[in-house]
């Protein structure tokens, strides 16, 4: 899997376009991927069960940003993205495990259950908190409220500071100061 390395830090964005939610939700993907692509970020993303963010990953590649897409063998290519480069991997704990690797950053956009499902799971085999790798989540319309509660229930009695390893933010215009500022954190703890 000879992958270049990024210029920029290297995001694992999880967004859906499917299910019931926020009627904002492609402008919202089509924000934040012509957003990170202008600041230099890479941006990987999963593809599951013929759910992909195609308002995030054009409006990435329209601003001249490098996405890479992690799918299975049954991925059908929306014509929109047949430039974009794929890595084709069986089965999803095999594709969760590559985006963890890949991933410095985890980001959660308004999606589905689906995509905030892959997000923890990938969290997960990345090492959760133990692994350094911090998660951003635009919590837009309050989309990720119940997960602000329960990180502070759950997460604050295992993991020390998790307010720096999850991190909520409720604008795009703010989403790449939260970026950079847990890459900074995480930085941090690494070199201690």
């Amino acid at each position: 899997m000879g992958v270049e390395p990024a210029a920029g830090p290297t995001l694992a964005v999880f967004a859906s376009e499917l299910g019931p939610g926020d009627p904002e939700r492609a402008s919202i993907m089509s924000q934040v991927g012509a957003l990170l692509a202008r600041r230099g970020a890479r941006l990987v993303c999963l593809a599951e069960a013929g759910a992909i963010a195609v308002p995030l990953i054009t409006s990435a590649g329209a601003a001249g940003g490098d996405v890479l897409i992690i799918a299975g063998d049954e991925l059908k290519v929306p014509a929109a993205l047949a430039d974009v480069p794929i890595e084709r991997i069986v089965g999803h704990e095999g594709r969760l495990a590559r985006v963890a690797a890949l991933a410095d950053v985890y980001v959660g956009l308004p999606g589905s259950l689906a995509s905030a499902s892959n997000l923890y799971a990938a969290w997960v085999r990345g090492g959760g908190g133990a692994g350094g790798k911090p998660v951003v989540l635009l919590n837009r319309n309050r989309a990720f409220e119940v997960l602000r509660g329960m990180a502070q229930d759950v997460l604050s009695h295992g993991l020390k500071r998790h307010d720096r390893y999850v991190v909520f933010t409720d604008s795009v215009d703010d989403l790449w100061n939260k970026v950079n500022w847990a890459l900074n954190e995480a930085g941090q703890r690494a070199a201690r």
